[in-house]
C-alpha cells in the first residue's frame, strides 16, 4: 500500500527519502510541489525521472475533484462539494471578510455524533479524513478562487476531536512554514465536547481558538439535542473549558444555535450567563440552518433579540453570527447529503 505523501511533515519526508539514498534538499523540493497543488509526480519537473518513477511506486498523492461549487451572489461566498480518492464527498465553504479570506473545512465524511440540528450526522460516520484531504480543501480551494486563505476553521462535516491524531497532524501542515503557513492564532477548531480529547489538546498549546458548540446550558435539553452531553454533562464539559483557557490563555468561544421553543427562553439566557460568568468568554449565538428532515426551527428575531439584552446586561460578551451564502446551500452537510439523494434518484 502506498504511503499518503502529502500527510507527512517535512522532517518525516526528509527520512522517507533518506531511506531511498536521496539528499535532505529533495525533500523540501518536493513537499513545495505538494503545498503549491501537484497532482502527480511527472509535474515535479525539477526532479529526474527515475526519482519521479521511484517516488511514484512508492508515494500516492491526494487531490479532490471538485464535484459541485456554488457561488453566493449576495456576499460571494463559495461552497464546495470535493470528490475524493475513494469517490466519498465532503464540504468546505471560503467566506469573504475585511481581515481576509476565511474556509471552514471538514474533518471526517459523516458524523458519529447525533445532533438533532445537524445534516452532516443524519447519515453517520463513513470514515476520518487523512490530513492531507483537510489540507487539499485549504489549497485546492486557494487555487481555485486565486485569492489567499488567511484563516481556517474546522467546523465543517465531522467531529474534529474524534479524528484527534490526523487533525493535529494537518494543524502541524498547514502551520509549516515551508507549506501555507497559516498561522495557529488564524485557526478556530470547533467540537461538540469530548472531553478528555480537549484536555489533551491543551497539553500540546498549539495557541489556536477552540470553538465549543454548547447549544444549551442545561443537561435536559443538550442531551435532548446533543447525544455527546450524556457522556460529558454541560459542568464537566466548562470545567475542561477552564482548563484549556488556564493552560493555554485563550479564550474560548462557545457556539450557540438558537432554536425555537428548545433552548432559547430568557430561562435559558440566564442560566447561560450564569454558568460562563467570570470565564471571561465568548458567546456565538448561530440563527439555525433549517434542516429538511429536521422538526427544528430557527428562533423569531423577537426571541434572539431578547436572548442577546439578558447575555449583555449579565457581562457575557455576545455576537449573532453574520449569515453568509444565505442563497446556497448553507447549513453543513446539505449539499452532500442534496447529491447522494439525487445521485440516489437518478439510479432508481
Amino acid at each position: 500500500m502506498k504511503t499518503d505523501i502529502k500527510s507527512l511533515l517535512l522532517p518525516e519526508l526528509e527520512q522517507a527519502l533518506a531511506q531511498m539514498g536521496e539528499p535532505r534538499f529533495r525533500a523540501k523540493q518536493i513537499y513545495k510541489w505538494l503545498h503549491t497543488g501537484a497532482r502527480s509526480f511527472e509535474e515535479m519537473t525539477n526532479l529526474s525521472k527515475p526519482l519521479r518513477g521511484a517516488l511514484a511506486e512508492r508515494f500516492a498523492i491526494t487531490a479532490p475533484e471538485i464535484l459541485r461549487k456554488q457561488v453566493s451572489r449576495i456576499d460571494g461566498t463559495v461552497k464546495y462539494l470535493w470528490r475524493l480518492r475513494d469517490g466519498s464527498a465532503v464540504e468546505s465553504v471560503v467566506m469573504h471578510y475585511e481581515h481576509g479570506n476565511t474556509i471552514c473545512i471538514s474533518t471526517e465524511v459523516g458524523c458519529a455524533m447525533g445532533c438533532a440540528f445537524c445534516a452532516s450526522t443524519l447519515g453517520g460516520l463513513v470514515r476520518r479524513l487523512a490530513p492531507s484531504e483537510m489540507l487539499d480543501q485549504v489549497l485546492f480551494a486557494q487555487l481555485d478562487t486565486g485569492e489567499r486563505i488567511s484563516n481556517i476553521v474546522l467546523m465543517g462535516i465531522g467531529e474534529p476531536l474524534d479524528n484527534f491524531d490526523s487533525v493535529v497532524q494537518f494543524l502541524r501542515l498547514v502551520n509549516s512554514d515551508d507549506g501555507l503557513h497559516i498561522g495557529m492564532r488564524h485557526i478556530s477548531l470547533s467540537t461538540c465536547g469530548l472531553v478528555p480529547r480537549i484536555r489533551e489538546l491543551a497539553a500540546l498549546d498549539l495557541q489556536l481558538t477552540l470553538s465549543v458548540s454548547l447549544h444549551a446550558p442545561d443537561n435536559e435539553t443538550r442531551s435532548r439535542i446533543m447525544p455527546v452531553n450524556r457522556r460529558y454533562d454541560v459542568d464537566t464539559l466548562l470545567a475542561a473549558c477552564r482548563d484549556y483557557f488556564d493552560a493555554t490563555g485563550r479564550r474560548i468561544s462557545y457556539e450557540y444555535a438558537m432554536i425555537d421553543g428548545v433552548n432559547d427562553t430568557p430561562q435559558h439566557a440566564k442560566l447561560l450567563a450564569e454558568k460562563l460568568a467570570g470565564t471571561g468568554s465568548h458567546v456565538n449565538l448561530i440563527r439555525l440552518n433549517h434542516v429538511e428532515e429536521s422538526p427544528l426551527k430557527p428562533s423569531t428575531p423577537a426571541h434572539l433579540k431578547a436572548f442577546v439584552e439578558i447575555l449583555s446586561e449579565s457581562g457575557i460578551n455576545v455576537t449573532v453570527r453574520r449569515r453568509l451564502g444565505s442563497d446556497i446551500d448553507a447549513s453543513c452537510g446539505q449539499l452532500r447529503r442534496k447529491t447522494a439523494m439525487e445521485d440516489l434518484t437518478e439510479h432508481i
